[in-house]
């Protein structure tokens, strides 16, 4: 199989022909250009988000879709469509010698040169005759033709017999139709050698060329290996840019099809199959694929890519919990993007060391002690000057929603969080940056859902759910807010509808293991809210498995505090806080306040429980008080870290029972005055 040449390309070469002939007619001229900009122009990563171009937009084309695209036209000759005109031009290439005074006669489609145009009026001869057009070099029709051109030179003489081989195959379906307008086309009036011969399919001679086509062997003749990259290179573009959709089953077996048609295999593949694995969860597999395609890559293009090279390794190390193997391959990328001046890895490079700072500041030791970042705020202003200077829309979008988030985790204003979020929020429409828009739509529903103001939380929401194909991980964080508000207004009938319609789309096959670990967990939290925890015990267990086994560890600390919440309605507090306080560490660690406060607040209740179990007025029943009380105020801090006013409540509520358990009516009251406090700032922030 050719490199870029197909029976299709011959096709579009044959229309493009019709239309330098002036043989279609104005009506006709924007539908026709139209069918063929689709199939000639480049694709592009903003294809993707119009869903109606992907339809009409194929990266093979059968000759039925010319026949769909030209039948309903009728041409400038009397009593012929366009289509008739495009069937008889396919057919009279009727042997291998005939292919090839087509591809040389393309040149007369094209503007002579400068040099040739001199030439030309030297010799006073005319350019072309008055009722033929000719194309411009650098328009995307005549790169079009120039290149099929081109490409047919190139072509080793072998290649070039199975490229007509595949023609012949490719055009047979239209012999029936060609009947009707030649009544003495044959079944052999493909080539008109063996007319001229006077040889029959089945014959020695012709077997040597034509035996899979005389048994009834059709392969798929309309892929090229180019046509193998596009199509690898939109499945990168969604996996990667469109929020990491895994490869379709049926896309898998469409490229088994086109690679058992002798395409050569791109290397591209191998970057394919490492994402796909990397989505899956399969580390080992992820990690051959990554070097199997970067030995390729460097092969090819010597040193140019290697930056890349240790940029996904890194993020590769990183997403399977090996940090320090993941701060070595970014440090690497650092260096080698400075060595080949390589702005953009670069600032991407440092951006996401500044995150990965973010969730392990653990790790960042080595780090810091070189001075690579400096403090979070010179970072930030470093990552904002440099993507203004590269005019790297997505990095400064990104940068000030980092710096919205670091606001709020100092206790800035929340004023000047709401102010870097707005910011981001024009440049994502100023300069279309649409793959920033979900983290600013989601970190701004979050800080509505801190302030308690689900009505504007909900508003965000809709937003969010308003474009109509977001990725897989996008729609899933969608879901899951629009579970969460739910929760907060205690519709649970309505947020438990959700998490089981969410539940049937995912798969094992398809679906993220951290995505069902997370769907799991919900559901056994919503059944605690509930009133009915029991009935979430097997779920959350599943779900704790499930997060071992793949070593997700904020996912089994969750749902490791969902079997706690079960085991405290069961009234098994020893066995619960024996089981919180192990994983206490671990979860801090996870820096996660969220899921800390959620935490501390069930260590607080098994505490609780257990002085109720103690008898009244002993010292283990003061000391297990005096516990819940703790960890009610480490909770209330990380809740307080967030803004997240109904969990603040929560615990005040909690503290001034324990109060007024304690016949100390004043700090009772004093807890209560707190929580109006907070239900009032609350208020005069919506």
């Amino acid at each position: 199989m050719s490199r870029y040449l197909t029976p299709s390309k011959i096709g579009l070469l044959a229309l493009i022909s019709l239309y330098t002939e002036s043989v279609v007619p104005s009506v006709a001229t924007v539908p026709i250009l139209s069918f063929l900009a689709s199939h000639v122009l480049p694709f592009s990563s903003s294809d993707s988000q119009n869903k109606s171009s992907l339809q009409w937009r194929h990266f093979t084309l059968a000759i039925e879709d010319f026949q769909k695209a030209t039948i309903s036209h009728v041409s400038g000759r009397p009593g012929r469509t366009v289509w008739d005109l495009l069937l008889d031009k396919l057919w009279k290439l009727n042997s291998f010698d005939a292919l090839h005074v087509f591809f040389h006669t393309l040149a007369l489609l094209l503007r002579n040169t400068p040099e040739e145009q001199q030439q030309q009026h030297a010799e006073n001869r005319n350019e072309s005759s008055p009722n033929c057009m000719r194309l411009s070099r650098a328009s995307p029709l005549g790169s079009f033709v120039r290149r099929a051109q081109l490409e047919f030179t190139r072509l080793q003489f072998h290649d070039g017999v199975t490229l007509w081989r595949n023609f012949v195959a490719y055009r047979a379906p239209t012999l029936p139709q060609w009947k009707k307008r030649n009544q003495a086309a044959g079944h052999i009036s493909f080539d008109a050698n063996l007319q001229a011969e006077h040889l029959d399919l089945g014959d020695r001679l012709t077997d040597v060329v034509y035996d899979e086509l005389a048994r009834g062997i059709n392969h798929d003749a309309s892929v090229s290996t180019e046509d193998v990259e596009k199509l690898l290179e939109y499945q990168i573009d969604q996996m990667q840019i469109g929020m990491g959709n895994r490869l379709p089953q049926a896309m898998k077996a469409q490229f088994r099809a086109m690679l058992d048609t002798g395409v050569a295999v791109p290397s591209l593949s191998h970057y394919v199959t490492f994402l796909d694995a990397w989505r899956s969860g399969d580390y080992q597999s992820s990690f051959d694929n990554l070097h199997r395609y970067f030995d390729y890559t460097m092969h090819n293009r010597d040193r140019t890519f290697y930056q890349y090279a240790l940029l996904n390794l890194a993020i590769l190390h990183a997403d399977f919990g090996c940090h320090s193997e993941a701060l070595t391959a970014i440090q690497e990328t650092i260096t080698s993007a400075r060595e080949n001046n390589d702005m953009g890895c670069l600032n991407y490079s440092l951006s996401w060391l500044y995150h990965f700072g973010k969730a392990h500041p653990e790790e960042m030791d080595d780090v810091r002690k070189k001075g690579v970042l400096g403090t979070e705020k010179e970072a930030l202003a470093f990552l904002k000057a440099k993507a203004k200077e590269t005019s790297m829309w997505s990095l400064l979008s990104t940068s000030l929603l980092s710096e919205a988030k670091l606001a709020l985790s100092n206790g800035d204003s929340v004023a000047q969080a709401f102010e870097s979020i707005l910011k981001s929020s024009h440049l994502n429409v100023t300069k279309n940056v649409a793959n920033a828009v979900g983290s600013q739509m989601s970190m701004q529903s979050s800080i509505f859902g801190r302030l308690g103001n689900l009505v504007a939380a909900e508003t965000v929401l809709a937003q969010l759910q308003a474009p109509p194909n977001p990725g897989q991980d996008l729609q899933f964080s969608i879901l899951a807010l629009e579970i969460d508000l739910n929760v907060r207004r205690g519709d649970y009938s309505k947020a438990t509808e959700i998490l089981e319609n969410l539940a049937t789309k995912l798969t094992d096959g398809e679906a993220d293991i951290f995505q069902r670990i997370k769907v799991m967990t919900l559901k056994a939290q919503i059944y605690d809210k509930a009133g009915i925890p029991q009935k979430g015990f097997s779920v959350a267990l599943r779900a704790a498995s499930l997060a071992h086994r793949a070593m997700i560890l904020p996912a089994l600390w969750e749902a490791v505090g969902a079997v706690c919440a079960i085991l405290i309605s069961l009234k098994e507090f020893s066995a619960a806080a024996t089981l919180l306080e192990s994983i206490m560490p671990q979860t801090l660690e996870c820096e996660d306040c969220n899921l800390s406060a959620q935490t501390f607040s069930l260590l607080a209740d098994s505490h609780m429980g257990m002085a109720g179990q103690a008898k009244a007025e002993t010292l283990s029943r003061k000391e297990q008080l005096t516990k819940a009380l703790d960890n009610i105020g480490r909770s209330f801090d990380e809740y307080s870290r967030i803004e997240d006013v109904k969990g603040q409540c929560e615990m005040m509520a909690k503290k001034a029972t324990i109060m007024h358990l304690n016949g100390d009516p004043v700090l009772a009251n004093d807890c209560t005055a707190k929580y109006l406090d907070i239900r009032r700032i609350a208020k005069d922030w919506m």
